[in-house]
């Protein structure tokens, strides 16, 4: 790979910038494709953006950028897309810094800014040594996120659909899923959970195979079909306000439909099995968000229920001498578990009076029952 250093005024970086959901973002005259297809979106928040022009107005160095030049004689940004955005973004007026757009500072001031210079390193190499680079290089910063990476393994138009769907802000995933998928679009969370919900095998292997498919309709009829789902059987409730709890979003929807989807389910009393467990006012149960697969399952391993602390097992052991009340043995602490004498599923509290220590044998025996 041939690397050279070169200095490039943004007032030549933002002759011809231009930013369009539909053909992308450029600039440098047209020459310079700012976010290629393995590239995330722009994910800078105000103050980091605004840090981008406060150290150009300064002419503070900015971190070195990095371009790939391609058999045409146009550029690649490789790394530094945040940074060329912001500063293209601010002379062009989409946001002010300290109360002042590009457009109000003095010839002066301007031409600080437009004379700055950024120390931009252009590659040549091959696809693969690029993307190699790109992973090694983008290590500070707004780190990649795992998807992110995946998208600069598998571009192509499966991904540009996919993202369309998927990645775009108020995008159609967002709207439908909002209350049900965590994390950012921009960031490419929302897309890493759909493959997710659709495959049982990789999200590498499941981009490979359709990395070169026209679209991602099925995928987006996938995710639909989930949500669909999940609202029809979670997303009521006869008290006003709680149609989608916060607990709800980020638990694993695709694989419950995957094992419930097909089975048939009385979602009134699911929902209303669902509100009076969120109601429960002991401290028994330490997940609520696992309500929604206990009450699909039956299984209390879910709900992380509330177990005795040592303190309270040091009591009831003093308080039987070590006796197990149901085989008479004496044992040492060690050798004994805590047991609730009425099960939780029966109305039983995690308290001393509905407490007891069995040895571990008839402990093990009284759960199996």
């Amino acid at each position: 790979m041939e690397i050279d250093l070169v200095k490039i005024k943004v007032s030549d970086l933002i002759e011809g910038y231009a930013d369009s959901a539909e053909s992308g973002v450029s600039a440098y005259s047209g020459r310079l494709d700012v976010r290629p297809k393995y590239q995330r979106e722009f994910v800078y928040k105000g103050k980091q953006r605004e840090s981008v022009i406060d150290t150009v107005q300064k002419g503070f160095p900015l971190n070195s950028i990095y371009w790939v030049k391609n058999a045409t004689d146009k550029y690649e940004v490789l790394d530094g897309q945040q940074r060329i955005i912001s500063i293209c973004q601010y002379v062009t007026g989409a946001f002010s810094l300290n109360n002042k757009f590009y457009e109000n500072l003095t010839a002066h001031e301007k031409g600080v800014i437009d004379n700055y210079e950024l120390m931009v390193y252009v590659c040549e190499g091959n696809d693969y040594e690029r993307l190699q680079w790109f992973k090694t290089i983008n290590i500070a910063g707004e780190k990649l996120t795992d998807q992110e990476l995946r998208n600069a393994t598998y571009p192509g138009p499966w991904l540009n659909d996919a993202k369309s769907k998927f990645s775009r802000k108020n995008c159609s995933a967002w709207i439908e899923g909002k209350d049900f998928v965590k994390g950012a679009v921009n960031r490419q969370e929302f897309l890493e959970t759909a493959i997710k919900w659709v495959t049982e095998d990789t999200i590498e292997g499941y981009m490979a195979r359709n990395q070169n498919k026209p679209d991602a309709s099925p995928l987006w009829l996938h995710y639909k079909k989930v949500l669909d789902w999940a609202k029809a059987t979670f997303g009521d409730s006869e008290k006003e306000g709680e149609s989608y709890r916060k607990e709800m979003k980020g638990l694993d929807w695709g694989r419950l439909y995957r094992e419930y989807g097909d089975k048939e389910l009385d979602a009134p009393a699911l929902r209303s099995q669902v509100d009076e467990l969120m109601r429960n006012d002991n401290n028994e149960i330490g997940s609520l968000p696992g309500i929604y697969e206990y009450v699909l399952s039956g299984n209390e391993k879910h709900l992380n229920l509330r177990q005795y602390d040592e303190s309270e097992k040091r009591a009831m052991y003093e308080q039987q001498e070590g006796i197990c009340p149901l085989c008479t043995g004496e044992f040492k602490i060690d050798k004994m578990e805590g047991d609730h004498i009425t099960p939780w599923s029966e109305g039983g509290k995690t308290t001393l009076e509905n407490g007891q220590m069995l040895c571990r044998d008839c402990n093990r025996r009284k759960g199996a029952k």
